[in-house]
């Protein structure tokens, strides 16, 4: 069950920057721009009104709720004080992931991964923190897995997170 959960996370296919090359190592397209691809302003919208209406307006712990240029929304409850992450790095994170109705599909979880392998929602969102990190990402479906469902995650799901960088390699 854990390995479906974490293989929930990677996206491998048109979204992957990463290659394996002939000698076992993995390369890199940092050309990443996070703003390039933004969720459309209805799943916008949608994201916004769920802050709104659960997480206390827009402010959590203290501290602003804050769109990205993506249109995900995001709560840095620690900045870190170790590497910053780019999209082409190997990180260690412990996540909890749940649906906008409650429901957790990944509940303090470890996991490994190149940047580059996942949704969209982490290459935007982990990068704002440094090891050491905690952040609270709200994603909306196109972010995510858009149309299709993962796993137990049905399609067009918006996405919840917290995030620790444990680390950065």
């Amino acid at each position: 069950m854990k390995k479906i959960l974490i293989g929930s996370l990677i996206v491998i296919g048109f979204l992957n920057s990463c290659t394996k090359s002939n000698d076992n190592q993995y390369t890199c397209d940092s050309n990443y721009d996070p703003c390039a691809f933004k969720a459309p302003d209805n799943e916008i919208d949608s994201v916004k009104a769920y802050i709104a209406a659960h997480i206390d307006g827009i402010q959590q712990n203290g501290n602003d709720t804050v769109r990205h240029c993506s249109g995900m929304y995001y709560v840095i409850d620690s900045v870190g004080t170790g590497k910053t992450p780019g999209v082409c790095s190997y990180l260690n994170v412990r996540y909890t992931g749940m649906l906008k109705d409650s429901t957790v599909f990944a509940n303090n979880l470890a996991g490994a991964f190149y940047l580059s392998q996942l949704i969209n929602g982490f290459k935007n969102g982990i990068p704002l923190i440094k090891e050491g990190g905690v952040i609270n990402l709200y994603i909306p479906p196109t972010l995510a897995y858009g149309g299709q469902q993962n796993g137990t995650i049905p399609a067009n799901s918006m996405l919840i997170f917290r995030v620790s960088l444990v680390s950065v390699q």
